[in-house]
């Protein structure tokens, strides 16, 4: 499933190198930390990795 804004993209990659140990699970706020606690590796590559032209900065419903 891609990501439907830049800033659930953003929250993605953040979620994804907390999972990878690359950066500390403390440092998570808001929607990344849900998607932590919530989503495996695969689905937040999939998030992560979408092309980012054409998207909306927030959709309704971005947190």
């Amino acid at each position: 499933m891609p990501a439907q804004s830049k800033a659930q993209q953003r929250a993605a990659g953040a979620a994804l190198s907390a999972k990878r140990g690359e950066t500390k699970v403390g440092d998570l706020k808001g929607a990344s930390k849900d998607m932590y606690d919530s989503m495996t590796e695969k689905e937040l590559e999939d998030f992560a990795s979408t092309d980012h032209d054409g998207l909306p900065e927030k959709v309704d419903g971005d947190d």
